[in-house]
């Protein structure tokens, strides 16, 4: 217990040593402070006819001057006097016309005086910012790091030579801005920014989320420049992926739009991506005729067409079954890069219904028929179309690929996927 009294008053004799010069300096009185803030008042040319009143450490300044910052400087010098706790500012402005505008004249002319003196400085910093905005073309043109991503990454090709050319030019701003004098106004415009940026976030909140979305989208790679796919409901060959839209050219040969958020949070079918890709169709047979010889002659016919696969092999299965027959479905794979699905799928189709009634195996009547003849003739039936032998072309349709490479140069600047090569 005497321990702990001992080191408590040590503690309060320590403070209490530190304290005493603070406590025995003198606090200076209102007449003091009052001498001090008019010698420096009268100190200046321009604020001789203020006048200053300390009472109790409150400053109060009276008197007029010509314009708003010399009032503004009469209170930076009153509360940088020692002893002065609040400035009371009572300054009015010379209401004299002719005075106020004399000096608005002298101030414009002080100013043309250092802007001509700071002449060299200002040529100079539109020099620095010229040279910066070659300076990031040159170097955003010339990345090896663009060049080995635009191979990979055909997305990413024009955003990262965008933002390096942008900090960059930011870069050369800011030395010119440093060059003139003006670092406050750097930190103005930087604070601005800040400011403006969080309001056009609120108030472009969608613009933003399409513009993330495009940057999230290239590195995703969901598709390439001339990819067949479907977007939500939309299905069509991709033309450009832009900061704000992917556009998509339909098979009718229109301009489709799709926001980039859109696309991100749909589910993307990508036709192209694999190069094997299956059709499938079906046709009916009747129970007169048998199934299993109408499989077979139909995958017979579907190996014979141009532009069919033999390894996935062509298939064949019974999906439905009814009283007058039953619907037998066939599929068969191809490869994308060399034949088109619609045609090859419409060349199978074509060819297993004339295989299937060469062989006699007909498709059940939907309409019952009731034929009268004559007892003195023979019967005929009526005369049926026949298939010819001779194969159609099966090759991949080009006809789009013209309106693709139209569209995507209209888009040059702010394609992303100009660097890709055409499909």
């Amino acid at each position: 217990m005497i321990d702990r009294l001992r080191t408590l008053a040590f503690l309060l004799a320590t403070t209490f040593a530190a304290m005493a010069p603070a406590l025995a300096q003198p606090v200076p009185d209102d007449a003091t402070i009052q001498r001090k803030l008019a010698h420096q008042l009268q100190a200046r040319e321009d604020l001789k006819q203020v006048s200053a009143q300390v009472t109790g450490g409150v400053a109060t300044l009276n008197g007029q001057v010509v314009d708003t910052p010399q009032r503004q400087a009469a209170a930076e010098i009153a509360t940088s006097v020692d002893g002065v706790r609040q400035v009371n500012n009572q300054i009015m402005l010379d209401p004299d016309l002719p005075v106020r505008i004399r000096a608005a004249v002298d101030e414009l002319k002080g100013k043309l005086v250092r802007l001509v003196v700071n002449l060299p400085l200002l040529v100079l910093a539109i020099l620095v910012i010229m040279f910066s905005v070659w300076l990031g073309g040159f170097i955003s043109r010339r990345m090896q790091l663009v060049k080995r991503l635009s191979r990979h990454n055909p997305y990413m090709d024009g955003l990262v030579r965008n933002i390096v050319k942008t900090l960059v030019v930011l870069s050369g701003v800011l030395i010119a801005l440093n060059l003139l004098g003006a670092t406050s106004l750097v930190g103005a415009v930087l604070g601005s920014a800040g400011v403006v940026g969080l309001a056009l976030g609120f108030a472009f909140k969608d613009i933003a989320e399409n513009y993330i979305s495009g940057i999230l989208l290239s590195f995703r790679q969901p598709f390439s420049p001339g990819d067949l796919v479907r977007i939500d409901s939309s299905e069509g060959r991709v033309v450009a992926l832009t900061s704000r839209v992917t556009v998509l050219m339909t098979a009718d040969g229109l301009n489709l739009q799709l926001p980039n958020a859109l696309v991100f949070k749909s589910v993307i079918t990508n036709y192209t991506r694999n190069s094997r890709r299956r059709f499938d169709f079906i046709t009916n047979v009747s129970t007169s005729s048998s199934w299993n010889d109408a499989m077979d002659l139909g995958i017979g016919a579907i190996r014979g067409v141009a532009g069919v696969l033999a390894d996935p092999a062509p298939s064949a299965w019974i999906r439905d079954l009814s009283d007058s027959g039953a619907t037998i479905q066939f599929a068969g794979w191809i490869d994308q890069a060399n034949n088109d699905l619609a045609k090859t799928r419409s060349e199978a189709m074509r060819m297993v219904r004339r295989t299937l009634r060469g062989a006699g195996i007909l498709p059940p009547s939907s309409v019952q028929q009731i034929q009268l003849v004559r007892s003195d003739g023979d019967a005929h039936p009526p005369p049926v179309a026949q298939e010819v032998q001779e194969k159609r072309d099966t090759s991949v349709d080009r006809e789009m690929d013209a309106s693709v490479q139209e569209a995507r140069a209209e888009e040059i600047g702010s394609n992303l996927l100009n660097q890709a090569p055409p499909k």
